[in-house]
């Protein structure tokens, strides 16, 4: 069942351009978080798992580069941020240890699965937004937003599984920084949709 749009949602071009927004900057930190903690333990053995994570989120990425170009998106002003703040956290969580570090992705993997699954049902909900022509008609042939955002969720969902497969619930006392982490990637996300 679709949500009915509420007074003062966002509808067409801008609901879209807020999720590119925000989309962008959040694989951004994605990236720097999984660089951050290669350049902590890409030499042992938590690196492999670390690596293919970076390797589609890098993809993801570029994805979004591609699309708030060519739908002419202002990407956040918080970027440079993001870019810092990421590599922090993810180094900050290496150091702590591997369980640590895969904590700290399936935390941030399970506040991203929900946001997406939140931006998905409001695409799917307004097909203006969701068209992948920007509005224009002239797809190319490429998918929805919704669809690109599904897959993405889907890998987003399988890293949380990687993470949690590699020790992440092993990890002592990960309630208190898992839910910080959550906590952070919700503001995160409500400030680069706006910003």
């Amino acid at each position: 069942m679709r949500r009915r749009p509420l007074p003062g949602d966002l509808a067409g071009a801008d609901l879209r351009a807020r999720a590119l927004r925000v989309d962008h900057a959040g694989e951004l930190a994605a990236v720097r978080i999984l660089e951050g903690q290669l350049a902590v333990l890409g030499d042992s053995p938590a690196g492999a798992p670390i690596r293919e994570m970076a390797a589609q989120e890098r993809l993801h990425l570029e994805t979004f580069e591609r699309l708030i170009a060519r739908d002419g998106v202002r990407p956040t002003v918080l970027a440079p941020l993001w870019r810092a703040a990421g590599f922090a956290l993810g180094a900050a969580g290496a150091l702590a240890g591997p369980r640590a570090a895969m904590a700290c992705t399936a935390a941030i993997e399970e506040t991203i699965e929900a946001h997406y699954a939140r931006q998905i049902a409001a695409l799917e909900a307004d097909p203006d937004a969701d068209r992948e022509d920007g509005g224009d008609g002239e797809t190319g042939g490429e998918e929805t937003l919704s669809a690109v955002l599904r897959a993405f969720r889907d890998d987003e969902i399988a890293h949380r599984d990687a993470a949690r497969a590699h020790g992440a619930d092993a990890a002592p006392g990960r309630a208190l920084p898992g839910a910080l982490v959550r906590g952070g990637c919700r503001a995160a996300i409500r400030l680069s949709e706006r910003f």
